[in-house]
């Protein structure tokens, strides 16, 4: 075979070769470019945990699941399948979680449960440094990721054992209570073990088992109670007189102030 001849058969099935892995390669390229979808998806989802953990848990919980009277559930079924018709949000839940957090909430859309941490407006602050905030578009859109990552979990598609909703049983007093101490914006100043991190004024872990023995005469039940309307009466050692606002009696209704009293009786 002459030497042109060799030639021409080398470089005809390397042309065939090459369209082999040509075609080899487009085929895989749809499953390759879906497991990289997948991989920065992760990624994405990773770093809104960081984001939300940084930002979010004092409201809606450290694992979403939301603080009674403060912040709705994120991993929950109605957040996933009715929050969307509720608002009368046209788009996407993802989308909608990105625009709430880009500009908070001035008011909530369900005040009677969910009222912020200090029970007033803005309900929800800005997030978006464009007004404000203290985060960048690509933390936001990353916390969206995280967030709606919940929904396997909330629609039982995979078992958890994290709690989907603020644990409150509203027909007691007690868990009425919970929602007072929320919307009243006790959590801001008052620290309770899974439910708040204040630190203005004292903890509350543990007080009906020492509010019996406070003040000499007073019950666990009246302590508390003059605590909340007279709250000069008596200072917890360490902290400064003033600091507790004076008209609780009065921006509370009488079964408010008795509900919050039960709540408060059940911290031992």
């Amino acid at each position: 075979m002459k030497r042109i001849q060799l030639e021409i058969v080398l470089g005809t099935l390397l042309v065939l070769l090459t369209t082999a892995m040509v075609v080899v390669l487009g085929f895989r390229e749809p499953q390759r470019l879906e497991q990289y979808v997948v991989q920065q998806r992760a990624e994405l989802i990773e770093f809104g945990a960081t984001v939300f953990t940084n930002n979010c848990t004092s409201c809606h919980g450290s694992l979403g699941q939301g603080v009674a009277g403060v912040a709705p559930s994120l991993r929950d079924a109605h957040f996933f399948t009715e929050r969307l018709a509720e608002v009368g949000w046209q788009g996407g839940l993802e989308d909608y979680i990105i625009s709430v957090v880009t500009t908070g909430r001035q008011i909530s859309t369900r005040p009677q449960l969910y009222a912020g941490m200090t029970g007033q407006a803005p309900v929800m602050p800005t997030w978006s440094e464009k007004f404000g905030g203290p985060l960048r578009d690509d933390q936001i859109r990353a916390v969206a990721a995280f967030i709606m990552n919940f929904e396997p979990y909330a629609l039982g598609l995979v078992p958890t054992a994290v709690p989907l909703g603020p644990v409150v049983d509203e027909s007691t007093p007690e868990g009425r209570g919970q929602v007072v101490f929320a919307a009243q914006g006790c959590t801001a100043c008052h620290a309770i073990s899974g439910l708040s991190t204040g630190n203005v004024g004292p903890v509350l872990d543990g007080l009906a088992s020492r509010a019996g023995n406070t003040v000499a005469g007073l019950s666990a039940e009246e302590y508390i109670h003059q605590s909340i309307v007279d709250p000069n009466a008596y200072i917890v050692p360490g902290f400064a007189e003033g600091i507790m606002p004076q008209n609780f009696a009065e921006l509370m209704s009488e079964d408010q102030l008795n509900d919050l009293v039960a709540f408060l009786l059940t911290l031992e």
